[in-house]
């Protein structure tokens, strides 16, 4: 049966591997169906894809920063995995490059702020770890942080100090979860909602706003994620089962920004079938 990963991140975004590097891992790890999938870019996609070993096939992809209801009456902020979607639409290519400006501003504040409270950290400092052309996120500040000593992990850093609601947090203004399903859909890709009950990550939307999304064109919905407990995937596989959606696997791996390996958490063979059936964006490629 073949090892899919839905899911993953180079240096492109908050990886530590360069997209050729991806590639070589997740080979080496035996997945034979990958998804590049960074944070709010595509420019990742031509390395993997030139790299792509005989007989591999790449999902080119993207995580999309979003904002949702959460069914509670608050809001909160979201990912959302686009699979197989033209990346020269216009609303796709306009949204994308927005929200990279949002996250390079969010990254100089937070910087900011924890340099005025004493950290040693500076601007140059932390852009001096983003590759040319990378989407910039919380991980470059807290590889700086691990730089200086401040804290020994990526991990500890988002625990400790770069967490949502931290005093040094700065928020930005991200997608309508409902629009980037929308403007998914009209570029012909498909759709999932990446690790809905990642409570240890903070506040989580309620199943009913999964639903509804569902009714508004989602395909599917992250199951297998480590950040899942064993009663929320069973809960999110009876919503699926009830509305239709699609359940994938996936590691999510950041190489060593996380510890968890690649391959870690899969997709079953028939429904990574259907959610390339239900797309019309981009192929699969094969090596």
């Amino acid at each position: 049966m073949p090892r899919i990963d839905l899911h993953s991140h180079s240096t492109a975004s908050d990886g530590t591997d360069s997209p050729e590097e991806l590639i070589a891992v997740a080979a080496a790890a035996g997945v034979d169906v990958l998804a590049v999938t960074d944070h709010d870019t595509t420019s990742g996609w031509e390395r993997a894809a030139a790299v792509l070993p005989a007989g591999m096939r790449l999902v080119r992809g993207a995580e999309f920063s979003c904002v949702s209801d959460d069914g509670r009456g608050g809001r909160v902020s979201v990912h959302l995995l686009g699979y197989l979607f033209d990346p020269a639409h216009p609303a796709i290519a306009a949204e994308q490059e927005r929200l990279r400006g949002e996250r390079v501003e969010r990254l100089r504040g937070m910087t900011a702020k924890m340099a005025d409270a004493g950290y040693p950290v500076d601007t140059d400092q932390v852009f001096a770890l983003l590759p040319e052309g990378a989407s910039a996120g919380r991980p470059h500040l807290a590889r700086a942080l691990v730089a200086a000593g401040v804290v020994e992990s990526v991990d500890q850093a988002f625990a400790e100090l770069l967490y949502t609601g931290s005093p040094y947090y700065v928020p930005k203004s991200d997608t309508p979860v409902r629009t980037a399903v929308e403007m998914i859909r009209d570029a012909g890709g498909v759709s999932v909602f990446a690790h809905p009950l990642a409570r240890k990550r903070g506040r989580v939307v309620e199943l009913s706003v999964v639903a509804d999304l569902a009714a508004a064109g989602l395909t599917g919905v992250e199951v297998d994620h480590r950040d899942h407990a064993p009663d929320d995937r069973a809960l999110l596989r009876g919503l699926a089962a009830e509305t239709g959606l699609l359940t994938t696997g996936s590691s999510d791996y950041h190489g060593t920004n996380k510890t968890i390996p690649i391959g870690a958490e899969t997709t079953d063979p028939d429904v990574f079938d259907a959610l390339v059936a239900r797309a019309r964006g981009v192929e699969v490629l094969t090596g």
